[in-house]
């Protein structure tokens, strides 16, 4: 194509470098076509940046912004050098097309359609150095003298001050050290009765609490006493009521052998009445035949 899809702006990511801390940079895309164009966004270090969104839609001339956000590293590269890159890519897409309808096969490379690429290199960026405060009335202000010094540095001018004032500087600095320090002691000696009185309502309200889960504690221990007590005497008496059992049994049992026993003697002693009905039967027919 004779002009490019895409106009991207800036064309070197820029990230302030801080250890364990996170950094991120704007990246605005001008579409220079009259027709809708896809992009999309990748990295060579997919876990180490996070770019939202990854994928749009820019409408005829218009813009688009989204932001890559680079995470809390734990380690800073040696020489804050960085060699990752990032590619986007665009493509035309019909009109009408929204984010729902993007797919990897949009940005494929097929040959049937046009591709555009375009990398972007990572620099990183040393913090700014922060200004150097001083306390004045109980109030932490900035140092004139530190801020031109660095505005100085910055600007490239190389103005080192005569070293009487750098003595003055550094005795001034001495000086409002020894006031902190003076100021932190005061706060300690002002504040000693405030913390033994806290300390001891602190105590009281422990010992309150230990003594009261102390109590429950005993409490609890006299209602499982208790209970064990009645559960013995119902072990006990059902103990006891076992062995009346057993025993009403076992005299049963003597019983019903003892019964048996007579009940086999009586049979064994006295004739059956059949017996002595046939005896009689008998004797009749005999005494018939012998006096017809």
């Amino acid at each position: 194509m004779a002009t490019e899809l895409l106009e991207i702006q800036p064309q070197v990511l820029k990230f302030t470098f801080e250890v364990k801390k996170q950094s991120s940079c704007s990246i605005q895309l001008g579409n220079n076509s009259n027709q809708y164009v896809a992009f999309k966004v990748k990295t060579t270090s997919p876990k180490k940046y996070c770019v939202r969104p990854n994928t749009g839609i820019i409408k005829p001339k218009a813009t688009y912004d989204f932001t890559v956000t680079m995470q809390a590293q734990r380690v800073a590269p040696p020489d804050m050098q960085c060699k990752d890159k990032f590619l986007i890519q665009s493509t035309v897409v019909p009109f009408g097309t929204t984010e729902e309808d993007l797919t990897s096969d949009t940005f494929s490379k097929d040959g049937s359609k046009y591709i555009e690429e375009k990398k972007l290199r990572v620099i990183l960026i040393s913090p700014p150095p922060s200004p150097v405060l001083l306390p004045c009335n109980g109030a932490l202000k900035q140092d004139p003298s530190s801020e031109t010094l660095v505005q100085r540095l910055l600007s490239g001018v190389e103005n080192i001050p005569p070293p009487r004032k750098v003595a003055e500087d550094a005795k001034l600095i001495e000086t409002a050290e020894e006031l902190d320090e003076l100021r932190a002691a005061e706060c300690v000696d002002s504040r000693p009765s405030d913390d033994v009185e806290g300390l001891k309502s602190v105590k009281n309200v422990v010992e309150l609490n230990i003594t009261k889960d102390f109590e429950d504690m005993k409490s609890k221990l006299n209602t499982m006493d208790s209970k064990l007590r009645e559960a013995e005497l119902t072990i006990t008496k059902l103990t006891e009521e076992r062995n009346m059992t057993t025993v009403e049994k076992d005299t049963l049992k003597d019983e019903l052998e003892m019964l048996r026993k007579n009940n086999v003697r009586r049979i064994q002693m006295g004739f059956p009445l059949f017996y002595v009905c046939m005896v009689a039967l008998i004797s009749v027919a005999v005494g018939y035949l012998i006096h017809p």
